[in-house]
């Protein structure tokens, strides 16, 4: 089983700071507007402590932790995900059942010349299955390696 770039720690850290940043700006507003109110249930700046450390601490160990659990393997007609902290999750995608595939990046993994596979598979639930954090080249050859497998499936 091979394991996740490292990048793509930074990555999940960047992601879920910005998170924290998203959930810390209506608690901002909640301090100012509650700053001097009688019945105030908390002390000032409690709350927005409390965010502060829960996403700085979240942002620091939940990607390390991710990123150790993520392996994957491609072998000669499946692709094997093995992923998760507390509930682990085996999935492995029968390549014959893989309709198209996509190689997507946002605008932050790009920047760290990441890329994720997007197989899309026949059914209803969980028909898309993401492999993130791979290197741009590394993902083209896992894709292009499918899609040997798939043209040669139909032949």
């Amino acid at each position: 089983m091979e394991s996740l770039d490292p990048a793509i720690r930074t990555v999940w850290r960047i992601k879920l700071l910005l998170w924290t940043l998203l959930v810390l700006i209506p608690v901002v507003f909640y301090e100012v507007t509650h700053l001097f109110a009688p019945d105030r249930w908390l002390p000032p700046g409690s709350l927005l402590g409390l965010v502060l450390v829960g996403g700085g601490v979240m942002s620091w160990w939940l990607p390390r932790l991710r990123y150790r659990y993520w392996r994957y393997a491609l072998g000669p007609e499946e692709l094997v995900l093995e992923r998760g902290v507390l509930v682990r999750v085996r999935t492995i995608v029968p390549l014959r059942r893989v309709q198209h595939l996509d190689i997507a990046q946002d605008l932050i993994e790009r920047e760290f010349g990441l890329a994720r596979i997007v197989l899309h598979t026949a059914g209803t639930r969980h028909s898309a299955v993401v492999l993130p954090g791979l290197r741009q080249e590394q993902a083209e050859v896992l894709r292009d390696e499918i899609k040997r497998y798939l043209l040669e499936e139909t032949l």
